[in-house]
């Protein structure tokens, strides 16, 4: 059987039919990824493939690590090409690890590359993919992938100047900001804390320094950014305070950050997160917006890499952290008093999945179909067994039928193959269900279970504006 066939992932009629008839004809709502809206306002064309494929992608530099290859060719300052060679080197490697299965998917979507890449093959791939990068574009990415919704992740003292140049290009792909104020909350570093709020408060127009005045900011960040489209905000945590704080003992708590010592970086930024959450869930409940948890990972765990090259390098982790008594918490505090939004759960640490697909189905409530949703298979679990586990936990404890989909969450314009390999692994799954009598071979009800997954749920749940052609 040849590599990557047509077929591949499917292995009944029924799959095929779901994939090639339905899941692949359907556009790509992308809703959340870390792409620089800059990149988007201006069009960008990449010099070369290592610019478009190895910038920023932790992923191959986790591998190229694991393979010994040494610093100065993965985030150094090593040229592109011998950056690319070094990428080269270890591709042979990663057999059985998804970035195999990518990368060739990748070369062949964009470029029509069907060579196995290695150090032999690198010279001709790297001239073939670099002719071709000087016509596409990133607005004709979006154009290739039929990409109707891209949401980048944004901070509440990013001033959202791309997000308005963006918007007045006129492409069919509407890009939107997502609301991501994770650095509110990152007591780990005082000084650090200290010198973003001073930002936050001068972008958002807010004098002072109380937690009133923190508030005033982030509320008035949220408006900014609903009126530039969005609807959608996200929160990275290792894991939601499993304790409550009113309002009394955060403002004491904020008053007295700039002295906190380790065990109140414990202790009081636990209080005064467990407090913020609250009150941002509350506010994007009046809103309407949909909040995102992301949860669960170890961050920055190499402290020599990271003191030496920054955070997102590649070096975070699954964490064990417990995850039920926050979650429980904040969803339960919010739902008490009318006010939990709309709430899409990931977890990182794959023993967590019957937890956050039962903790979704606790607080589901008319008239939003779904309205916590147990979220896609994410980061380390943005693969085939990752993918499969999810779709089944969410099946056994949830409504399939309503899940949102796949996204990207990726910071390369070169990740949308991602979402062919979801459908793929989606439609393989039902395929072989319904060949084993588990499912009705039904098409057209398989069909419509397939469509929504893919596109027609993320529309209705997100109720972001499309370009006429999606709408």
């Amino acid at each position: 059987m040849p590599f990557l066939h047509d077929d591949f992932f499917l292995t009944t009629d029924t799959a095929r039919r779901l994939y090639h008839d339905v899941a692949a004809g359907q556009p790509i709502y992308d809703y959340h990824c870390h792409l620089d809206p800059a990149d988007i306002a201006g069009n960008r064309v990449y010099e070369n493939l290592h610019d478009i494929w190895l910038e920023g992608d932790h992923y191959k530099w986790r591998a190229m690590r694991a393979n010994g290859i040494d610093e100065t060719y993965i985030t150094g300052d090593a040229d592109p090409d011998d950056k690319f060679r070094a990428w080269a080197r270890t591709v042979p490697k990663t057999l059985r690890n998804p970035l195999y299965h990518w990368t060739h998917l990748e070369l062949r979507r964009y470029f029509g590359i069907d060579t196995l890449l290695n150090e032999d093959t690198a010279q001709d791939i790297w001239d073939e993919a670099n002719k071709q990068l000087t016509s596409l574009t990133t607005h004709a990415i979006f154009d290739r992938f039929d990409v109707a919704i891209v949401c980048t992740t944004d901070d509440p003292a990013d001033s959202l100047d791309h997000h308005a140049q963006i918007a007045k290009l006129g492409i069919d792909t509407k890009v939107y900001p997502t609301f991501r104020p994770d650095k509110a909350f990152a007591t780990a570093d005082p000084d650090a804390m200290h010198g973003y709020r001073e930002k936050l408060f001068a972008v958002n127009g807010v004098r002072g320094d109380t937690l009133d005045d923190m508030i005033e900011a982030l509320d008035r960040a949220m408006q900014r950014f609903a009126d530039a489209g969005g609807r959608l905000s996200d929160h990275g945590l290792t894991a939601l305070p499993a304790g409550g704080c009113p309002h009394s003992l955060a403002e004491r708590v904020y008053k007295k950050s700039k002295d906190w010592d380790e065990v109140a970086l414990a202790n009081d930024g636990q209080r005064l997160t467990s407090y913020l959450m609250q009150h941002l869930g509350q506010r994007y409940a009046d809103r309407g917006w949909a909040m995102q948890l992301h949860l669960g990972a170890i961050r920055n765990v190499n402290t020599g890499l990271y003191n030496q090259l920054g955070p997102d390098i590649g070096c975070d982790s699954i964490g064990d952290t417990r995850q039920g008594p926050g979650l429980e918490r904040l969803l339960g505090a919010l739902a008490s008093e009318n006010k939990l939004p709309k709430t899409v759960l990931y977890n990182l640490n794959p023993a967590d999945n019957a937890l956050f697909a039962s903790m979704a189905g606790n607080f589901n409530q008319s008239p939003t179909r779904g309205k916590v949703q147990y979220g896609s298979g994410w980061w380390f679990l943005d693969q085939k067994h990752g993918i499969t586990e999810q779709l089944n936990a969410l099946s056994n404890l949830g409504l399939l039928s309503n899940f949102v989909g796949m996204l990207t969450d990726s910071r390369s314009l070169m990740s949308y193959p991602r979402h062919e390999y979801f459908r793929r692994i989606l439609c393989g799954m039902l395929g072989e269900e319904a060949q084993r009598g588990e499912l009705p071979d039904d098409h057209d009800l398989l069909a419509q279970l397939v469509a929504d997954i893919c596109f027609n749920n993320a529309r209705d749940y997100f109720q972001l504006d499309l370009a006429p052609r999606y709408a």
